[in-house]
């Protein structure tokens, strides 16, 4: 197995233990003891992150916040927070899933292979969609307006993909949270709303129209 974990927690013997785990496992797993370690590890190219809130030197958050604009790899947190609006805004920075410690490793290790088979599936799917005014790029995950890319972090991307590849047809919140998130996600469908604000507001500051249309009382399409 040739993917690449990065494990960033200043906890050393979290760390270690992850990386023995998922060594055994036959991943290939990179290590951060802090925000800032981390960023420069980041400048090399990650299957999935292991990303701990809770560090004095740059919090996960903040890291998070700073780096998903460019990298489009899995984010998944490790914390001791359980509050429902600290996993809302772990969500909301570009978070892809929210473990709370203390955890077992064989669910943590099912998690990571659930995500990393979900970006091997999306992966494969190459076209490339042409509307009047944008350009949607599956297999690069880019969307691009008069040739320029729209900065979308990782999870406003996967709405546009998901609600332009099923164009026409209404999914409420719930819906696209749970087929982005996943049935086992731990923050909240209201998430979804935020998202689709940003997407609207990036794709006006391009110039493109809006392409995502609420019905109200039923859900969001996609209109040409």
């Amino acid at each position: 197995m040739d993917k690449r974990i990065l494990v960033v927690d200043d906890e050393e013997d979290i760390v270690r233990m992850l990386r023995d785990y998922f060594q055994m496992l036959g991943y290939q797993v990179g290590c951060a003891y802090g925000g800032r370690e981390a960023l420069d590890k980041l400048k090399s190219p990650w299957d999935l992150v292991l990303l701990d809130i809770n560090m004095p030197d740059l919090d996960g958050l903040t890291l998070c916040r700073r780096v998903r604009d460019y990298i489009s790899c899995p984010i998944l947190f490790l914390t001791a927070r359980v509050e429902e609006e600290d996993t809302v805004r772990g969500l909301l920075v570009g978070g892809d899933d929210y473990i709370a410690k203390p955890f077992s490793l064989d669910e943590l290790g099912a998690r990571v292979s659930a995500h990393l088979r979900r970006e091997e599936r999306s992966r494969a799917t190459n076209q490339v969609r042409f509307e009047a005014d944008l350009s949607i790029n599956y297999s690069a995950k880019t969307v691009d307006v008069e040739g320029a890319t729209v900065p979308l972090a990782k999870k406003e991307y996967e709405i546009v993909e998901f609600l332009s590849m099923n164009a026409g047809q209404v999914f409420d919140k719930e819906r696209i949270y749970e087929r982005l998130w996943g049935w086992d996600g731990q923050g909240d469908s209201a998430v979804v709303a935020e998202h689709i604000r940003r997407i609207r507001a990036k794709l006006q500051a391009a110039g493109a129209q809006n392409h995502i249309q609420t019905v109200w009382g039923l859900g969001y399409k996609w209109v040409r």
